[in-house]
């Protein structure tokens, strides 16, 4: 039965990629179709706050990938310091909006009622996460679940081959093109403009641009747009106190 999900799986990914090698915007377009849900989203994560979006299927999906990175909290944080599926089934339930009191209003307000977070990893090597969100809140059916977790564990064999280090495939979308936010390459620009800044660490800094974009209640890419064209620049606090530094306008 495992080889015959398996086998079926990568059928599915071999359909997406009509012979091209593949990607991981395959696996998430074949993982989209596979298991009913709405979109995708894959994050690489070396830790809670070093992370990189490497791919997402539509706009609702970047915005939720976005809205974790910014706030730190929502079901791909906890599916990787866990290493176990996280499930949020209804958003609008009050156990979803007490464990994830900022994700949560952001991810409906986005369009998505129930997210499923599932990680890529091979026993205690994590790599990342894959992010499935439905318009609807619900369940996954057993089989689908079990669908899931195997283009979570091809999606993570694809990291590990190598064949993720193409760029992916996505840069026809218009949604990509024209959302300033939706480019990563941005972010880690204003993170090593903070460091320098700041003298500080490159996790540190990142979370100074992340607790920045939160207080402001701004998105991450917009606040990074700024840093990087010195509309704003972070300042040491004389008194080193980390919970008071502040951006400033150049």
């Amino acid at each position: 039965m495992i080889n015959e999900r398996v086998m079926r799986v990568w059928a599915q990914v071999g359909k997406q990629t009509q012979g091209a090698p593949v990607t991981l915007a395959h696996i998430c377009a074949a993982a989209v179709e596979g298991v009913h849900v709405d979109g995708a989203g894959l994050t690489i994560m070396v830790s809670s706050t070093v992370r990189d979006v490497v791919h997402t299927s539509d706009q609702v999906a970047a915005e939720l990938e976005e809205w974790q990175l910014t706030y730190g909290q929502g079901p791909c944080v906890d599916a990787f310091a866990s290493g176990g599926p996280v499930l949020a089934l209804d958003l609008s339930s009050s156990e979803s909006l007490t464990r994830w009191p900022v994700f949560t209003p952001a991810a409906l307000g986005s369009g998505a009622q129930a997210v499923f977070a599932l990680p890529l990893q091979f026993g205690a090597i994590r790599l990342g996460v894959l992010d499935l969100y439905r318009s609807r809140p619900g369940a996954m059916s057993r089989y689908e679940l079990a669908d899931a977790l195997a283009f979570a564990e091809t999606a993570a064999l694809t990291l590990l081959d190598g064949v993720a280090g193409q760029q992916p495939d996505t840069a026809e979308l218009a949604w990509q093109r024209d959302d300033p936010t939706a480019h990563q390459a941005q972010v880690h620009q204003a993170t090593g403009m903070i460091i320098a800044q700041l003298g500080t660490s490159a996790e540190a800094a990142f979370a100074r641009l992340r607790a920045y974009a939160y207080a402001h209640d701004r998105r991450l890419g917009d606040v990074a747009r700024d840093v990087v064209e010195r509309r704003l620049r972070f300042e040491p606090d004389p008194l080193d106190n980390h919970d008071h530094d502040e951006g400033v306008p150049a």
